[in-house]
C-alpha cells in the first residue's frame, strides 16, 4: 500500500517535521462498498486519497442517466474540484465502488498545511495540472476516438478495473450505453 506521504514525496521533498504535520491533519476512514462520500448539491469540503479500494465520481442527468467522470484506485486522489475550490454546491457524487481505506484531507487543513509547508502548494498544483491534462485528453478522446478505441485506452489506463468494476460503469465512463458496450465487448473478444 502506497501511503499519502509516499505519494506526496513523489513530487516534493518532505522533512520528518513536515510528515508529522501532514499526518496530524488527515483522517483515515474505512468505507464499505456503496458508501457515498459526497452527494451532488453538497459543498465538497474534502480531498480523498485512496489507500486501498476503488472510488468513483459521477453525476446523474435529468433523464436519470449516470455519467462516470473518474475512477480512483490505490494511490489516486479524487474530489469534486469545482465545488472544493469554489466552495459552491457541486454536481458530482463520490461513491465507494469496492471496500476502501481512504485518507481524508479537509480544505481547512489543506490551507493550514499550505501556510506551514509552502511547498505543498507545489504538490497540489502538480496534481491539479495533471488532472487538467487528463480531463482535456479524455474530452479530446471522446470527440475523436471510436468507442472501441476509448475502451482500449480505458483498459490501458485502468488494467486492474476491468474485472472489478461493473460493465455499466465502464460503459458510462467511455460514453456508451450498457447494451452497446456489451455488444462491442463480445465483438472484441471474438477477435
Amino acid at each position: 500500500m502506497k501511503s499519502i506521504i509516499d505519494n506526496i514525496s513523489l513530487h516534493i521533498e518532505l522533512s520528518d517535521k513536515d510528515k508529522e504535520l501532514i499526518l496530524s491533519k488527515i483522517e483515515i476512514q474505512q468505507y464499505k462498498a456503496k458508501s457515498v462520500l459526497l452527494n451532488a448539491g453538497e459543498i465538497c469540503k474534502y480531498s480523498y486519497f485512496v489507500n486501498s479500494g476503488i472510488l468513483r465520481s459521477f453525476n446523474i442527468n435529468d433523464n436519470i442517466v449516470e455519467h462516470v467522470l473518474q475512477f480512483a484506485c490505490e494511490g489516486w486522489w479524487i474530489g469534486d474540484m469545482y465545488s472544493l475550490l469554489s466552495q459552491k454546491p457541486g454536481n458530482l457524487f463520490i461513491e465507494v465502488n469496492e471496500d476502501a481505506e481512504v485518507v481524508i484531507l479537509s480544505k481547512t487543513n489543506q490551507e493550514i498545511l499550505y501556510q506551514e509547508i509552502p511547498k505543498l502548494e507545489r504538490f497540489f498544483r502538480i496534481l491539479t495540472e495533471n488532472s487538467l491534462v487528463a480531463h482535456q485528453e479524455r474530452l479530446m478522446d471522446n470527440l475523436s476516438l471510436s468507442a472501441e478505441e476509448r475502451f482500449e485506452k480505458f483498459c490501458n489506463k485502468y488494467p486492474t478495473l476491468i474485472q472489478k468494476v461493473p460493465q455499466k460503469q465502464i460503459a458510462s465512463y467511455i460514453g456508451v450505453t450498457p447494451e452497446f458496450f456489451s455488444k462491442m465487448r463480445a465483438r472484441l473478444l471474438k477477435k
